[in-house]
């Protein structure tokens, strides 16, 4: 570059031809050069865990593992199938997870920033295989983090509710946005998020998915890692738990949910939604890696925002995540025209063996 400013200014270039010269010969570097790598620390090591879906679906929401053996939920009065929660982490598994995040611990001993972002556990293939523990040994600040307790405007945090605290599936203080997903108590309770669900890898410099550190430039699939100037993929992500109710594909169901429920509830049926989700609809759902199918089901005997939260009830988009649709006993044989390009399994990263759902 220095000899390239030589030159311009030898021939008396200057101003905004400068610049415009500048700009075209970073973008000729990154198109023959395969993109920015700046010395792509190769002398690090990097020792990931050998951790499969299955096993990162073994720890809990905070990254270790339950004593508890997985839970079993039979649907009353239906041949339909078992509701089980993903299984716990192995002591041979559990031992190589810890492996892991002492070899990282020693690795980045003295390490600088610029290494650090660029560290290979950031990107795949290793990411794909990191658990929680070892994205913890620097982020930790994800789990510290607090909001505000005092608004700038001067409202304190007690005297308002966040969107996510009018559910009743919600208990305590205002907490941050990792918290909520990973260590809160219904996240424990009904979910295995690990760190690597959401983040799949990341460009640094340019926040695209064509740029990626080890991966050749405009090469990146259909449903990326992530999208432009984001850090995850919402449509793959987010979507799942945080789309709108869709009640136009409902049957016997008008208007938003908080009002049909109050014609469909009372003190003996706490959730309206298993009127026709307990036998009749829908049956095998949940059958994933990163829910815990048989404490949702056990949970949703109390109360419809356990079912609802998810699918409307904190709503960030306008549209509804296309959730496949496993067979369910008596499922009726024509597909509705809504859901004729549906998938009928699981993404394979998320499926649990054994399970009804595959």
């Amino acid at each position: 570059m220095k000899i390239m400013e030589s030159i311009m200014a030898f021939l008396g270039v200057a101003g905004f031809a400068s610049t415009v010269c500048l700009a075209l010969f970073a973008l000729f570097n990154v198109i023959f050069h395969g993109g920015y790598n700046p010395n792509l620390p190769a002398d690090v090591p990097v020792k990931p865990a050998v951790v499969s879906n299955a096993v990162n679906a073994g720890k809990d929401s905070s990254g270790v593992a339950s004593p508890k053996k997985p839970e079993i939920i039979k649907v009353a009065g239906a041949a339909g199938p078992q509701y089980v929660d993903p299984p716990v982490r192995t002591a041979k598994e559990q031992a190589g997870v810890e492996q892991a995040v002492a070899a990282l611990k020693q690795s980045i001993k003295n390490m600088d920033l610029e290494r650090a972002i660029y560290h290979p556990l950031h990107f795949k293939p290793n990411i794909a295989k990191a658990s929680n523990e070892e994205c913890l040994v620097c982020h930790t600040e994800i789990m510290t983090r607090k909001p505000r307790q005092t608004s700038p405007a001067g409202v304190n945090a007690d005297n308002v509710l966040a969107w996510y605290q009018t559910l009743d599936t919600y208990k305590g203080k205002q907490e941050s946005f990792h918290f909520r997903h990973l260590s809160s108590d219904f996240a424990k309770q009904t979910m295995n998020l690990s760190c690597n669900f959401c983040h799949k890898g990341n460009d640094p410099r340019e926040e695209t998915p064509d740029m990626q550190p080890g991966q050749k430039i405009f090469s990146t699939s259909a449903t990326p890692n992530f999208t432009l100037r984001k850090m995850v993929n919402p449509s793959t992500t987010c979507l799942r738990c945080h789309g709108k109710f869709p009640v136009e594909v409902m049957e016997g169901v008008e208007g938003t949910w908080p009002k049909a429920r109050v014609d469909m509830e009372d003190e003996e049926t706490p959730n309206g939604c298993l009127t026709c989700h307990e036998e009749s609809f829908r049956t095998n759902r949940h059958h994933v890696s990163y829910l815990k199918a048989a404490s949702i089901e056990k949970l949703a005997k109390k109360s419809s925002d356990v079912c609802y939260g998810c699918h409307g009830g904190r709503q960030w988009y306008r549209n509804s995540y296309p959730y496949p649709r496993h067979p369910w006993p008596d499922m009726d044989e024509e597909t509705p025209d809504w859901a004729k390009n549906r998938p009928t399994k699981s993404e394979p990263e998320y499926q649990l063996k054994n399970t009804a759902a595959k």
